[in-house]
């Protein structure tokens, strides 16, 4: 059997801005691993191949060693096209059986199971139209689907996926090196610190109520606490955090301060104090020194966050932080508001009071107003002096899909601007 992930252009993706502008959904994180590995260990597939939005596939496929966008995928072998919206856990039990298709409420496709000997009948000459000839062909399947719809859902149910997944690795023990004195409270079945980690003296590891697992090349410095369930991938620095329950931090990151319930997709920079909570972190973001987030209402009430520059959407939940796109970077002292959007490709100059719920993408926010600052150019400048410094690198394909997203954000940025430029103006 082919895996075939889908992420596909449609009204429900702009749900995981602004961190999915420049990623399928699949590559989001939850737990220890991504929404698109916990797929592909659901179903083992023989293969796996892949289709998201035509803007971002060349970035795409220099990141990934599976087939992207490619039609030849979809012949010779019984295919499960999923949607990378499905939760895996559910997704598994309809990886066999007979051909059937799966929709939601709007006619999206979750998933589609194909027998070899039922894909003659379909048109397979692309994802689309293989979908369109399944929904007239196929008998619906009723089954009930789980599906992540917000971003901020992944957030509130990472403590509990890194159990889960703790469990699923099956792996424990101190592979790396530990320095004494370093405290293990609770079971040291629920520790796992991977060849080639260094844990310094003076760390504590608080595993009573969750698993840890410090990934390959993690370095944990001097009077870093870290509370379990909490996952640190390959290569990042925690310089002496207080890192509380439920955070997941991919790699190459450097975090300080204050961090609890949160994920940081990787490559990104919170060296400093300040609080970060019930947060989505992309990469390549750069938080200044003492930048915090609110992620609870004085009133206790539930948080809403805005997604399109205009409409708030109640989360349902009373814990709700910021959620960052890629390349942002704040200046010091920068205050975010409960349940904010942060747009990727943003600079944040602090104003001494919490900022605006909804910030676009490509905007520059400085003396408390959204401006065009410098333009694109500029920030894409930024971007490839930036890379390098962690092993990455800044390409054409990254500026095409990047000039893609500007076009596109371009909507929800304007307005802003057109009010920011009153507001400097006085009027």
């Amino acid at each position: 059997m082919r895996l075939i992930l889908i992420d596909l252009p449609g009204p429900k993706r702009f749900h995981f801005d602004p961190v999915a502008l420049s990623r399928p959904i699949w590559e989001l994180r939850c737990g220890i691993t991504s929404l698109g590995e916990k797929l592909v260990a659901a179903t083992k597939p023989a293969s796996v191949a892949c289709f998201c939005p035509p803007y971002m596939a060349d970035a795409y496929r220099a990141r990934t060693a599976w087939p992207v966008n490619d039609p030849t995928t979809l012949a010779g072998d019984d295919l499960f096209v999923v949607h990378a919206r499905a939760k895996a856990d559910a997704i598994a039990k309809q990886a066999t059986g007979p051909s059937r298709i799966q929709l939601d409420e709007d006619g999206e496709c979750l998933f589609l199971r194909v027998g070899r000997e039922d894909l003659a009948k379909l048109n397979a000459g692309s994802i689309d139209a293989l979908i369109e000839s399944a929904k007239k062909t196929l008998q619906p399947c009723s089954c009930d689907m789980p599906t992540w719809n917000y971003t901020w859902e992944l957030v509130l149910e990472n403590p509990a996926q890194l159990t889960r997944d703790f469990a699923a690795a099956g792996r424990s023990g101190i592979e790396g090196a530990v320095e004494d004195p370093c405290a293990i409270r609770g079971s040291k079945n629920d520790v796992f610190i991977a060849p080639g980690a260094k844990i310094h003296p003076m760390v504590v590891l608080d595993a009573e109520h969750g698993p840890i697992y410090l990934d390959e090349g993690v370095e944990a410095h001097p009077f870093t606490r870290i509370e379990g369930p909490c996952y640190v991938g390959p290569k990042s620095i925690l310089l002496g955090a207080k890192c509380r329950e439920g955070m997941s931090i991919g790699p190459v990151c450097r975090v300080g301060g204050e961090v609890e319930e949160s994920i940081i997709q990787g490559y990104s920079n919170k060296y400093h104090d300040g609080f970060l909570g019930h947060a989505y972190v992309g990469e390549w973001v750069n938080l200044g020194a003492m930048t915090t987030n609110s992620d609870l209402k004085n009133d206790y009430s539930s948080v809403s966050v805005i997604l399109d520059g205009r409409r708030p959407i109640d989360t349902g939940s009373t814990k709700v932080g910021s959620l960052i796109g890629d390349h942002t970077k704040t200046s010091i002292g920068v205050l975010f508001n409960t349940g904010a959007y942060v747009g990727a490709m943003s600079l944040i100059a602090t104003t001494g009071k919490l900022l605006p719920k909804f910030i676009p993408n490509f905007a520059w926010f400085v003396e408390g107003a959204v401006t065009k600052g410098f333009g694109k150019r500029k920030l894409y400048e930024t971007a490839a002096a930036a890379m390098p410094r962690r092993g990455g690198r800044w390409t054409e394909a990254d500026e095409a899909m990047w000039d893609a997203i500007h076009d596109l954000t371009e909507p929800t940025r304007t307005p802003a601007v057109e009010k920011g430029r009153r507001l400097l103006a006085g009027g």
